[in-house]
């Protein structure tokens, strides 16, 4: 970690106005600007693997656009997410749009290098397969984590039409490949229709315990939090967000709306809840910004990653004299 005279944040709104300025998630330095990032923001523009609606490969520059009104200072967490630790935006990996074995390669090779420099990824996609390629990266620099999987969906399908890498199939993969740790991953905000049972089955047996959105009401945010922690212990946890948990409500401009989701306030409840564990890296997919009005879906991812940010930066320490550093 940085010391804090080292460390450049965001722009500040009083000074320049919000619309105006760099295009860098909540206004924050690019690479270039800064000599290194504990936590390196990331957008992977990819969407060629989608089932339903296309056009997440915008999504990233859609959260940018839509993260403008960010501020330096999280009161829910109290604490300067940007203040204890170096947040860069890296810009965007070029993925190859007709080539899905390609795209992924590409990706594991951009967040490779970053990872390796002890940088932590904030990825924004980009549809869900995105997953597989940064989750291996991690795998690299972590060995097998604890995956916390927020989705209307379980991703854990086989195949689409015989192919084995689409949105609907990174979990499985990575279970496959000895990436995650089957004793404590999760999937939360699960709802409806299915295939068949056996899906439900398939996903436990690949490591995966179930937290079916109708579950959401009954246990609240404490409740849904309390279960969470008890799951991933004290495992590295890489965190990955399809929108899409969210009920159309609060996310329209998803690929592949559910109704019956999590809303804005519960979901970024949730995910405050991560506070103090080891989260090593995450995503936030699925926002395809052609379906969005006022740009809803983008505020919300946004702010998901805002609290992500959050919950990865050091704790705030106070000295004898009850300042805080």
């Amino acid at each position: 970690m940085a010391e804090d005279h080292d460390i450049v944040g965001p722009v500040d709104g009083r000074v320049v106005p919000r619309y105006a300025g760099l295009s860098t998630f909540a206004r924050l330095p690019r690479i270039e600007d800064v000599t290194r990032a504990d936590v390196a923001v990331l957008g992977v523009p990819f969407d060629s693997s989608v089932s339903y609606r296309p056009g997440a490969r915008f999504g990233p520059a859609h959260i940018r656009q839509s993260s403008r009104l960010l501020r330096p200072y999280n009161p829910a967490l109290d604490i300067a997410p940007f203040e204890g630790q170096q947040v860069a935006d890296v810009g965007d990996v070029a993925c190859n749009p007709f080539s899905i074995a390609e795209a992924i390669g590409q990706i594991q090779s951009a967040a490779t290098p970053l990872l390796e420099t002890g940088a932590r990824l904030l990825t924004l996609g980009g549809d869900h397969t995105i997953a597989l390629p940064l989750l291996r990266a991690v795998h690299a620099r972590h060995g097998a984590v604890a995956v916390l999987h927020f989705d209307a969906h379980l991703d854990t399908w086989d195949t689409y039409f015989g192919e084995p890498y689409t949105h609907g199939t990174p979990f499985r993969r990575a279970s496959e490949e000895g990436l995650i740790d089957r004793s404590h991953s999760m999937h939360i905000g699960i709802r409806g229709p299915l295939y068949d049972r056996v899906d439900l089955a398939d996903t436990a047996e690949l490591g995966f315990q179930t937290l079916h959105c109708t579950e959401i009401e009954e246990l609240g945010v404490a409740g849904v939090v309390a279960r969470m922690r008890a799951r991933l212990g004290s495992a590295p946890v890489y965190v990955s967000i399809d929108i899409d948990v969210l009920d159309p409500a609060h996310a329209p401009a998803t690929g592949t709306p559910e109704a019956g989701g999590m809303t804005s306030r519960e979901l970024l409840g949730v995910v405050r809840g991560l506070a103090g564990l080891h989260v090593v890296s995450a995503d936030i997919v699925e926002v395809s910004p052609a379906y969005d009005h006022a740009e809803i879906t983008g505020i919300a991812a946004a702010h998901v990653a805002y609290e992500l940010l959050s919950v990865m930066a050091p704790p705030v320490k106070e000295d004898t004299n009850g300042n805080r550093h």
